[in-house]
C-alpha cells in the first residue's frame, strides 16, 4: 500500500522517471509506484548496481508446499525488467530469514555474485553458500561454502565487496567458537569471548577469486553482538566494515574497520552510544560512501530511547563526526538503508505506532547537517519483524526503494522510485 505516491512509474523510455538530467537536490521530491516483477510469497530483498548502469533485485521466494527458491531479476538501463525473474538456488534447506537476507553484488568485469543460507538441522545454524554467474545470470557456478568451519553453528549476516581484481570480499558473522554449546544457538550466548578464539560470535572475512578459491581469511573481531547485519561501504581508500560491536560489559555499538594491503585495522565506535542489552536487537548499521565521504545510519536503544542515528566521514572511516538524530522515540524500529552521491544522502528507517508501520525516507546534505526533504514512502499492511529491512540503490538522480509487506499472513515485495517532482 502505497498512500503517498503521486504518479506510476513508467517502465522505460522517456516517461522512466529516473532518467532526468542534473537537478537541484533542494527542489521538491516525489514518491512514484514501482511495480516489481515478484510475486506473492516474495521477500528478503536486496539490490545492487552493476559498472554498466543495470540494477540488480534478489529475493525469496516462500510459498507453503514448494521449496524457497533464490530468484533475480534485472532492470536495463532504459528502465525496463530484461526477463522474467530468474531462479539462481532452490532446496528445503535454502533459508528464508527475515533479517539474515541474502546479497546479490557484481564485480567490475561484469560477474554476478550472490550468497545464501543452507541450513543444518533446526533452529538458526546454517553454513554460507556463495556462487557467481559469468553469463548475467543465466547459469550459476556450484556453490561453495564461504565459511569451511564444518560446525552446526550460526554464521551468516554477510557483506559483499568487490576486490577490483575480479575477485570478492565477503565479511560473515561465524559462530565456530560456540560449536561446544551442543544445544545452544546464537541466541542464547552465555558465555563471553576475553581473547582471540574464545568462545562468542566473530566476524570473519575472506576474499574468493573466480575459482571460488578462498585467500586471506582472518578473524576482524573474535567478540560481535550475535545476528545483526554487517555492512561494508566502498571508499576511495577500500572497503570500511560496520557491524555492531560486543564488549565483555555488553556495550553493543556500531563500529568500523577498514581493509588496507590485506590487514583490517583495529576497529573503533563510530559514536559512543553505550547501549547495554544482554541479547541481540537483529538490528544491524547500514552504509555507503562516496569517495572518501563515508554514511553510516543505525539503531540504538540507549537510555532506553528507540533512536535512529547517522553519522559522517570525510577520511574515510578513519574518524567521524557526531552523529544527527533522524528520528527519536517508541514508534521507531529502525532497520536503516543508506545511499549517498555528491549531492545528497539517502537515510530510509521504518517505524511501529498505533496505526501500523511506515517506510520513512530522509533525504539530507552529503554531510547531514541541512535536511532536504523528509518522506513518507509507504504505509505498511504488515506489522513485527515479518517486514524485514528495506533497500535503496541510486540510479541516475533517482532513488529505487523496495521492502517488504505482508498482507493476510502473505509476504510481498513493493517498490518505489523517489525523484525530482515534474518542473522543480
Amino acid at each position: 500500500m502505497l498512500p503517498l505516491v503521486l504518479a506510476l512509474a513508467a517502465c522505460g523510455g522517456p516517461d522512466d522517471p529516473a532518467v532526468v538530467g542534473d537537478v537541484d537536490p533542494t527542489a521538491a521530491y516525489e514518491v512514484h509506484a514501482w511495480p516489481l516483477p515478484a510475486t506473492e510469497g516474495s521477500a528478503q530483498p536486496d539490490m545492487a548496481m552493476t559498472a554498466d548502469g543495470r540494477l540488480l533485485l534478489s529475493w525469496i521466494s516462500s510459498i507453503p508446499g514448494r521449496r524457497n527458491a533464490l530468484q533475480f531479476v534485472s532492470l536495463s538501463t532504459n528502465g525496463r525488467w530484461q526477463s522474467a525473474p530468474r531462479t539462481i538456488a532452490v532446496g528445503e534447506t535454502l533459508a528464508a530469514n527475515w533479517a539474515n537476507i541474502p546479497h546479490i553484488t557484481a564485480t567490475p568485469d561484469g560477474t554476478l555474485w550472490v550468497h545464501w543460507l543452507q541450513r543444518i538441522g533446526e533452529g538458526y545454524a546454517a553454513d554460507i553458500a556463495l556462487s557467481r554467474s559469468t553469463d548475467a545470470g543465466f547459469n550459476w557456478s556450484p556453490p561453495v561454502l564461504v565459511n569451511d568451519d564444518g560446525t552446526a553453528t550460526e554464521h551468516g549476516f554477510a557483506s559483499l565487496w568487490s576486490t577490483g581484481n575480479g575477485a570478492l570480499g565477503i565479511a560473515w558473522l561465524d559462530g565456530r567458537a560456540n560449536a561446544t554449546d551442543a544445544d545452544a544457538t546464537a541466541h542464547q550466548h552465555a558465555a563471553k569471548a576475553h581473547e582471540h578464539g574464545g568462545r562468542g560470535t566473530q566476524v570473519r572475512a575472506a576474499v574468493f577469486d573466480a575459482n571460488l578459491e578462498r585467500s586471506g581469511e582472518q578473524v576482524v573481531d573474535p567478540l560481535a553482538c550475535d545476528c545483526c547485519q554487517t555492512a561494508v561501504a566502498m571508499t576511495a581508500r577500500g572497503p570500511v566494515l560496520f557491524y555492531r560491536d560486543r564488549t565483555d560489559d555488553e556495550i553493543r555499538d556500531i563500529v568500523a574497520t577498514r581493509l588496507t594491503d590485506g590487514t583490517w585495522s583495529e576497529p573503533k565506535p563510530v559514536h559512543a552510544d553505550g547501549w547495554k542489552i544482554e541479547g541481540c536487537p537483529v538490528n544491524g548499521p547500514s552504509a555507503a560512501a562516496d569517495g572518501n565521504n563515508v554514511v553510516v545510519a543505525w539503531y540504538t536503544g540507549a537510555n532506553d530511547t528507540p533512536t535512529v542515528l547517522a553519522a559522517r566521514s570525510g577520511d574515510a572511516g578513519d574518524s567521524f563526526y557526531p552523529p544527527v538524530v533522524l528520528e527519536q522515540g517508541r514508534p521507531v524500529l529502525g532497520r536503516v538503508a543508506v545511499a549517498v552521491d555528491a549531492h545528497q544522502a539517502w537515510l530510509l528507517w521504518i517505524r511501529e505506532d498505533a496505526n501500523g508501520q511506515s517506510l520513512w525516507l530522509s533525504r539530507r546534505s552529503p554531510d547531514l547537517q541541512r535536511e532536504y526533504q523528509r518522506l513518507q514512502v509507504a504505509e505498511l499492511q504488515g506489522r513485527g519483524n515479518a517486514t524485514g529491512f528495506p533497500k535503496i540503490v541510486l540510479r541516475g538522480s533517482a532513488a529505487h526503494i523496495v521492502w517488504t509487506d505482508v498482507a493476510d499472513g502473505t509476504p510481498r515485495l513493493h517498490g518505489a522510485i523517489v525523484n525530482p517532482t515534474q518542473g522543480s
